[in-house]
């Protein structure tokens, strides 16, 4: 491949994503209520010994929808059936999945696309990098490999993204990890933010969101608090993260879809009664404008 053409190849890569699948997301946002989730993770434990009773009581508390996480790539096709009906019975959709990075490319992106498929899931979101990223350079590498699975899902109705840890706000070689992956993408390429990692790593998501317009469609309501034994044991809202700031940026510029309340550590009232707390918070919160 000639430079000419890699260059247009890019450049064809980044401004596909400008179709209508993604520019319409903050005027869809505002058109309709957005969607409150619950990323699984919150309630391992629970999950692990009872799936189906655990996303029905998810369910039951109100949570409008569902992430999962790793563990779904070890279904079968005939489990992820069984999973689709449990959602449908609920009326509670799972509008994108967490993966490995090799699910975004190769085998591994073809055997996401096809259980997110089962599932119902449109958008295929890498939980974390690949490991040993230490150059801009390599950043970049990655950038590419996301823009092209971007480009894999788009004629299927579908998405990939990227979920930020604090790591990748860290500079490297000068430059933000996360810098690198948004000017490196699509601009339907989904810029999951996290944003508990994003405060304790000192950055402003607020300034984030509105410096990347129609690219949040979900986010991570996870709360982060300075201070001794606080970090991730606070509650959603108790922490330091400025979330009315937030919600108004997100669902004003940032395309939202869906808010997936996150809580890493469940605290002595365990895992159940802690995200049915961080609902009930979430609501009140809301309710209160």
């Amino acid at each position: 491949m000639s430079q000419h053409e890699a260059v247009s190849r890019r450049a064809f890569l980044l401004t596909a994503g400008t179709l209508p699948l993604v520019i319409p997301g903050a005027v869809r946002a505002q058109a309709r209520p957005v969607k409150v989730g619950l990323q699984l993770y919150s309630v391992r434990g629970a999950y692990a010994s009872d799936l189906p009773g655990t996303v029905t009581a998810v369910a039951k508390m109100g949570y409008e929808a569902v992430e999962f996480w790793a563990p779904y790539m070890q279904w079968d096709n005939v489990q992820a059936k069984s999973v689709r009906q449990l959602l449908d019975d609920l009326g509670v959709s799972c509008p994108s999945t967490h993966n490995p990075a090799s699910s975004l490319s190769g085998d591994g992106l073809k055997r996401a696309i096809e259980l997110n498929q089962i599932i119902g899931s449109r958008a295929i979101v890498a939980a974390s990098a690949p490991p040993k990223l230490a150059t801009v350079d390599a950043w970049k590498a990655f950038a590419d490999t996301c823009a092209q699975a971007s480009e894999a899902l788009r004629p299927l109705g579908m998405r990939a993204g990227f979920h930020n840890h604090a790591a990748e706000w860290r500079p490297v070689g000068g430059q933000r990890p996360m810098d690198v992956l948004a000017t490196g993408t699509p601009r339907d390429f989904v810029l999951q933010l996290d944003v508990g990692t994003s405060v304790e790593a000192g950055q402003d998501p607020v300034a984030w969101i509105n410096g990347n317009p129609g690219r949040i469609a979900s986010m991570h309501c996870k709360d982060w608090g300075a201070g001794e034994g606080r970090g991730y044991a606070v509650a959603f809202a108790e922490g330091d993260a400025p979330w009315p700031r937030i919600f108004q940026a997100a669902e004003s510029a940032g395309g939202i879809e869906c808010y997936f309340l996150e809580q890493e550590v469940p605290g002595a009232i365990g895992e159940i009664a802690m995200v049915r707390k961080c609902l009930d918070t979430y609501r009140k919160m809301r309710a209160q404008g």
